[in-house]
């Protein structure tokens, strides 16, 4: 047996065999079937959210024989009923819920680093899956900036290889960081992909078809992709890769549940006594009545600006400024990438949006150079904005009236690039309650973020590339529009309480059996997109508490070993 293997991954997720064989994409009775606990079940983990890192942390224990309930506030999405293929009625996968934006450079919260509902902002990425580099791990002992990660690269590699597997991820094996393979092949380029490839190959710039975790071909029930075009409304045929869809089914066939439209409002901790504080469940409403789930352990997952919110509206007498906030960590170092955009005008027909959005990219550019005056780098793919979002571009241009209406005809005939920057952490960029309160009636989340210098030399280094492939590939115009992508940060992981909120195993140092099990973790992002290394350090976390619990240890003792 292979690692490769069908018979490998079913011994560790059955999630793409578990749905239906035929036109229905979702398995109701699966859903309906699903284990459910009472409010009053002490629980031997509660999940905050079930995206990324919760649906991870949720198959992984609920395999284990753990008693696991992931609560999301939003919805439990439907595939043949909710996907539609349309870019205006796919908004609602968005978290749109009332945020503060601040700072010298705000950034907008939304379509593009967000999520709603069970499977997250996984739903509606652009389904690009690669790798942290082996320097992502050491970026302050390497290059002087940034943060050294409590764990290392090779830490994360079997957990790297298992989650691109259950994905899958197919691409054409991969040169940049740590050298390796995929499960599937590459899947075919549509006319996007072949100006990408084309315009790098006359500049000498390395370029890979991938890694994308969309199979080439069926992988259990999950049929192929069929070049629909619509992979940020949700894959209407299941051919890419979500946690709705590849891990979420085998959580529930394994006795794990499910608890959606419940929006959790605070972690409940006893700090009462001289020993440490420790979580024994969560408040959230559900149908506007509120509840408490009683549990021996908590895991946060709700990412980046929901974790760090929670977390502050969970203040007690012992933590007066925020659960777990003691050194001030909660909320500080949230980052975001640089992600430009350029765009190409061809004479032929490109048709862009005939395919789906990731096929190439090159990390040519990912490690500082030392030839340059900024350190760290970026990575370039190809991306495909549909026609709201290509009028987006148009419009930051400064075109309007009759020359938009133009751009707009003329938008078949243009190709368009993506950088990823490695925007550098920063404290002072972070998320504070606002005064502003939500219809809950809590206070909502204020993010502030402003670049540092090193950030505007990657956007520029990253936006020339881009124009100089494009015209390399026979673009007679280009024009480019400054944006951001993928937030991260806000929980950081640290080698003690004063350098992050969370250990190596993704526990509070303040509350022992408290967890944060999403991007927030992440000290640096690298030019990568983040997803599979959080469902990577979601599934590590999964094993050193399933380890606990193994050596008859209870899992919130477990958590304080």
């Amino acid at each position: 047996m292979t690692r490769f293997s069908d018979r490998a991954i079913r011994a560790r997720n059955e999630s793409a065999w578990l749905l239906p064989d035929g036109d229905a994409r979702t398995d109701h009775g699966l859903r309906r079937d699903m284990r459910r606990f009472a409010d009053d079940d002490e629980l031997d983990v509660v999940i905050v959210g079930c995206g990324a890192g919760g649906a991870t942390l949720l198959q992984r224990l609920a395999r284990a024989g753990w008693k696991a309930a992931a609560l999301d506030a939003g919805p439990f999405w439907d595939p043949d009923a909710d996907w539609v293929s349309d870019e205006a009625g796919s908004h609602r996968l968005y978290w749109t819920e009332p945020r503060v934006i601040a700072g010298a450079d705000p950034v907008p919260l939304g379509s593009n680093n967000s999520g709603r509902g069970v499977g997250g902002s996984m739903v509606h990425y652009a389904g690009y899956t690669p790798r942290f580099h082996p320097s992502d791990f050491e970026t302050a002992s390497r290059d002087g900036v940034g943060a050294d990660w409590p764990v290392s690269y090779e830490d994360l590699r079997p957990y790297y290889q298992a989650i691109e597997e259950e994905l899958p991820v197919s691409g054409q094996p991969w040169p940049w960081g740590d050298p390796h393979r995929y499960r599937y092949s590459p899947q075919p380029v549509g006319g996007n992909g072949e100006i990408f490839l084309r315009g790098a190959a006359a500049l000498g710039i390395d370029a890979r078809v991938g890694p994308v975790a969309i199979a080439n071909g069926r992988f259990g029930n999950r049929a192929h992709c069929i070049y629909r075009g619509f992979c940020l409304q949700g894959c209407k045929v299941n051919a890419k890769a979500s946690p709705l869809i590849t891990h979420i089914p085998d959580a529930l066939a394994h006795g794990g549940e499910v608890r959606a439209d419940c929006m959790v409002t605070r972690v409940v901790v006893d700090d009462r006594g001289p020993g440490p504080a420790r979580a024994t469940g969560v408040v959230y409403r559900r149908g506007g009545v509120e509840h408490f789930q009683k549990a021996r352990m908590v895991a946060v997952a709700g990412y980046s600006i929901e974790t760090p919110r929670l977390l502050l509206l969970s203040a007690t007498n012992r933590f007066p400024d925020g659960l777990g906030n003691d050194e001030g960590l909660v909320g500080r170092y949230v980052m975001v990438q640089g992600a430009p955009q350029t765009a190409g005008r061809f004479e032929d027909e490109i048709r862009m949006f005939k395919a789906p959005p990731p096929e190439v990219s090159s990390e040519a550019f990912y490690e500082t150079d030392p030839t340059k005056d900024y350190k760290r780098g970026f990575s370039i793919q190809n991306v495909s904005p549909l026609p709201i979002t290509w009028a987006e571009h148009v419009g930051a241009q400064g075109h309007w009236g009759q020359v938009f209406r133009e751009y707009m005809r003329d938008y078949v005939h243009w190709a368009t690039l993506g950088a990823l920057c490695e925007f550098l952490p920063r404290y002072e960029n972070g998320v504070t309650l606002a005064d502003e309160t939500d219809r809950h009636g809590l206070p909502v989340a204020r993010f502030s973020y402003s670049q540092g210098d090193n950030d505007t030399k990657l956007v520029d280094a990253a936006q020339s590339v881009m124009e100089d492939i494009l015209r390399a590939a026979g673009a007679s115009e280009v024009m480019t529009i400054k944006r951001y992508a993928h937030l991260v940060g806000g929980c950081r992981m640290g080698a003690d309480r004063s350098s992050g909120v969370v250990d190596s195993d993704l526990r509070s140092f303040a509350v022992p059996n408290l967890y944060v099990t999403d991007g927030s973790v992440l000290p640096t992002q690298g030019s990568a997109n983040p997803a599979l290394t959080i469902m990577a350090l979601a599934a590590r976390c999964a094993d050193h508490l399933v380890a606990g619990s193994r050596q008859g240890i209870a899992p919130e003792a477990a958590a304080g070993r």
